[in-house]
């Protein structure tokens, strides 16, 4: 487990919101493939994406797995429902990591789809109910 986001001293902290989308996306990704997920992150160069249930967190390999930006402390309790947000905390760990942020989201919505098959999924099937006749 990566724990490096709790030890490297951090430029700056940010309230943040995740979608709903993106939150359950990994939930769903963390039970069916494993309690921690690395991913590298196309058209980013050097950053792979580490997911786990504590915390997502942006590594720049080059620099042995240095952070660059983290989602932690994840609110679960002021959640609504399933498809409300979920707040946390957001660490930026060098000064530009906040542009990085949403381009990192949409890239892990793309691999977590292909890695889930989301949508090319034929492995479940729609059983009608019988008609009363």
């Amino acid at each position: 487990m990566y724990t490096r986001h709790d030890e490297v001293p951090v430029y700056s902290y940010r309230d943040g919101v995740l979608d709903a989308l993106h939150y359950n996306h990994v939930q769903v990704a963390l039970n069916r493939l494993g309690e921690s997920l690395r991913m590298t992150l196309p058209k980013l160069r050097t950053l792979d994406l580490i997911l786990q249930r504590d915390a997502w967190i942006i590594v720049d390999r080059t620099y042995n797995d240095l952070p660059i930006a983290a989602w932690t402390n994840f609110d679960k309790e002021r959640r609504e429902g399933l498809h409300a947000p979920v707040h946390c905390q957001i660490r930026l760990f060098v000064p530009n990591a906040g542009v990085l942020l949403k381009r990192v989201l949409e890239a892990m919505e793309m691999l977590l789809g292909e890695q889930l098959d989301i949508d090319g999924d034929s492995s479940h099937t729609v059983i009608n109910f019988p008609r009363k006749r």
